[in-house]
């Protein structure tokens, strides 16, 4: 089992050229499985992690309800928003400037074959981060991601996740809010879930501006003990 991964920072780059480049990934990592088993070789699968920052974005899950999204193509043009309906689990998010965006693109078979599993796992890692600037946040029982205060009518989501996955292989991820205008927000019904708050880091701790890279960091150095996996830069 290879639990090697080879991170890239994309730092800020357009969503469709990045969900090219994810779709890439997967699809080496997918074709290499399936020539392993017709070939009965063994050779080891590569395993890849993405940062990114995009421009204004909205982006609607296979199984999403267009309805979620509350503006015309007009008035995402006037915002500066583009919109595209995608191959990942979920419903509508958005993302944008001054939010982390992390990609996975993990062939699980060098980890565990439990999509619950991975998906709890990624909520840990960010739960974990956050812990580390006196926040205490949690799962919210049936919705995906992470909250602070959920459960009480102060709910309020910081990270979303949705992932697509074939022959255990992974692609999408998390996304979670550092210094984000939550402004955009308000243009959708974020995740499908009606009467709850987003919230950002930044607003959390009450600071006009959170360190980025600190918070890449920690994120890697929770996936890594969490995975059990060793990171390595690709150039």
């Amino acid at each position: 089992m290879n639990k090697i991964i080879q991170l890239q920072d994309l730092a800020k780059k357009d969503y469709k050229q990045t969900w090219e480049f994810q779709e890439n990934l997967f699809k080496e990592i997918v074709d290499l499985k399936i020539k392993n088993r017709r070939e009965e070789t063994t050779i080891e699968t590569p395993n890849y992690f993405l940062f990114v920052e995009h421009p204004h974005v909205y982006t609607l899950g296979k199984s999403g309800d267009l309805n979620n999204l509350l503006l015309s193509e007009k008035q995402l043009a006037q915002k500066e928003a583009s919109f595209y309906k995608i191959n990942r689990g979920g419903d509508i998010t958005y993302h944008g400037p001054g939010q982390i965006v992390g990609y996975p693109i993990l062939d699980l078979e060098n980890f565990f074959t439990d999509i619950h599993k991975y998906l709890r796992f990624l909520e840990e890692v960010i739960i974990l981060t956050l812990a580390e600037y006196g926040l205490e946040c949690t799962r919210s029982e049936g919705e995906t991601g992470v909250w602070l205060g959920a459960g009480t009518p102060f709910a309020r989501k910081i990270c979303a996740l949705g992932v697509r996955a074939s022959r255990w292989v992974t692609m999408h991820g998390f996304a979670l809010n550092v210094n984000a205008d939550l402004g955009y927000f308000d243009n959708i019904i974020p995740c499908g879930i009606r009467g709850k708050a987003v919230t950002s880091l930044n607003v959390e701790l009450g600071v006009q501006k959170v360190d980025e890279v600190e918070v890449k960091v920690k994120i890697l150095k929770h996936f890594s003990e969490l995975f059990e996996c060793t990171f390595v830069q690709k150039i």
